[in-house]
């Protein structure tokens, strides 16, 4: 009797309900990208203005797609403009992975690194960017803005400062290249 007592015991607890997490990956048939882009983009232009409801709405695009990777990016964005440092580059991390080609999550995740003082591994992440897309201007800018403000010598830095007098992205950008 106690044995039977067990044993419905331990079917019981398999039947019991699990509390979902965005985080728990999905059945490949249940994943829904087109959904998860859509709350991404709707997500995007509330960042800015509507944190917690952009927060919302990438949370429900991962749990409609988890391996989504602009909506990791995106979370990310959100968490470090919040200085949330650890939580934005757990998602740029994720975002790196699901996005091997795209350089904004290994830049993304250079300025955190950056911001937590980890220069070395901000360093390491801008380089990534550039070498999945060579040339990219803001990681270009961010390379060089870190070795002239850690006075690290790096024989790169003329041609980094003389690009960015010439393409840097804004004019702020061209003239800090020029008095550097």
């Amino acid at each position: 009797m106690r044995w039977l007592a067990l044993a419905l015991l331990a079917v019981a607890a398999c039947q019991a309900p699990v509390a979902s997490s965005p985080y728990e990956p999905t059945a490949e048939s249940a994943r829904s990208t087109t959904d998860a882009e859509k709350l991404t983009k709707e997500a995007a232009d509330l960042i800015g203005s509507e944190p917690t409801r952009a927060e919302e709405l990438l949370r429900d695009a991962l749990a409609k797609d988890l391996f989504f990777g602009p909506a990791h990016n995106n979370l990310g964005v959100l968490y470090l403009g919040q200085g949330k440092l650890y939580e934005a580059a757990g998602e740029f991390e994720w975002a790196r992975k699901l996005m091997p080609g795209h350089p904004d999550p290994r830049l993304n995740l250079a300025l955190t690194l950056d911001r937590a003082g980890q220069v070395d591994e901000a360093v390491s992440a801008y380089t990534a960017a550039l070498e999945v897309y060579p040339g990219y201007m803001p990681a270009i800018q961010g390379l060089a803005r870190l070795a002239v403000r850690e006075g690290r010598e790096d024989p790169r830095l003329e041609w980094w400062l003389e690009r960015i007098k010439l393409e840097g992205e804004s004019s702020e950008w061209k003239t800090w290249a020029r008095n550097q």
